[in-house]
C-alpha cells in the first residue's frame, strides 16, 4: 500500500529528531529563586499591621526600646497583668536582665524584636537588615529562652527587605501602631481608643504615667488589653 509507506517516510525523520532530543522536563510547581532574584521574593514577606481587625473588645499595649527600668511601670504591668508586647533592644537588658525576667515570669508580657542597634532599617541592604533582626532574635533566645514572634522596625521605617527579614528571623508580622502615646516632655491627649488599636509607648521615666493614661482610656472605652501575638496568624 503506497500511501502508508509514504506517510512513514515523512514521519521517520521527525520521530528520530524527537528521540535524540529526549523527554521533555516536567514543569515545576514551585521553584527556588534564581541567583540575583530580589529579596522580597523569598521567603514570603511578613504582613505589616498598625491595628487588628477584630470584633473582640481589646486593645494592644506595646512598649519600645527598654533603656529606663522603671519599677513603678513594672508594678502597673504586673498588678494589672497587662499582656504588653515589649519591643526591647538587647543592650537595654544586658546590664539588668532581672527587670525583664520578672515581667516575663510573673506577667503575660512577651519580648518581641526591635533590632540589635536601633538603625533605620531602610538604610541597610537585605543582608544588613537580616543581621539586625536575626541577631536580636538570637540574643533574646540566649537571655530568656523565648523567641520573639513580632518585629517592630525602629522609627516605624520599613521596606520590602524588612518584611522578608522579619519573616526569615521568626516573626509573624511587622508591627507599627495606631496611637503614639509616649510622653517625651509633653503628655499626649488621652487617645480615643477603638477595638483593635495598637498603642505605642516607650520605656522612659514617664512610662508609669503613660500606662496609667492609656489604661484609663481603655477602661473608659470598654476595652481590655490583650496579647498582640495571639491575634496575628502564623
Amino acid at each position: 500500500m503506497p500511501r502508508p509507506r509514504a506517510a512513514l517516510a515523512v514521519l521517520a525523520p521527525l520521530l528520530a529528531a524527537l528521540a535524540l532530543a529526549g523527554p521533555t522536563a516536567p514543569t515545576q510547581a514551585v521553584a527556588a529563586p534564581a541567583a540575583g532574584a530580589t529579596a522580597a521574593a523569598w521567603p514570603q514577606p511578613a504582613p505589616v499591621i498598625n491595628r487588628v481587625d477584630t470584633r473582640d473588645p481589646v486593645v494592644f499595649i506595646t512598649i519600645d526600646d527598654g533603656w529606663y527600668h522603671d519599677p513603678e511601670a513594672a508594678k502597673i504591668l504586673l498588678d494589672r497583668q497587662v499582656p504588653a508586647s515589649l519591643f526591647v533592644l538587647p543592650d537595654a537588658y544586658s546590664w539588668d536582665a532581672a527587670y525583664y525576667r520578672k515581667l516575663l515570669d510573673h506577667g503575660p508580657s512577651r519580648l518581641e524584636n526591635h533590632s540589635v542597634t536601633h538603625p533605620d532599617l531602610t538604610t541597610l541592604d537585605a543582608a544588613g537588615q537580616r543581621a539586625e533582626l536575626c541577631g536580636a532574635r538570637n540574643r533574646h533566645l540566649a537571655a530568656f529562652g523565648a523567641e520573639p514572634r513580632l518585629t517592630r522596625p525602629p522609627f516605624g521605617a520599613l521596606n520590602g527587605d524588612t518584611r522578608v527579614a522579619a519573616r526569615a528571623c521568626g516573626s509573624k508580622a511587622v508591627v507599627t501602631w495606631t496611637h503614639d502615646q509616649t510622653d517625651w516632655g509633653t503628655a499626649p491627649a488621652a487617645p480615643d481608643l477603638r477595638r483593635g488599636d495598637i498603642v505605642l509607648l516607650h520605656f522612659t521615666p514617664n512610662l508609669a504615667k503613660d500606662l496609667t493614661r492609656v489604661l484609663a482610656a481603655a477602661d473608659a472605652a470598654g476595652l481590655k488589653p490583650a496579647a498582640l501575638r495571639d491575634y496575628v496568624r502564623d
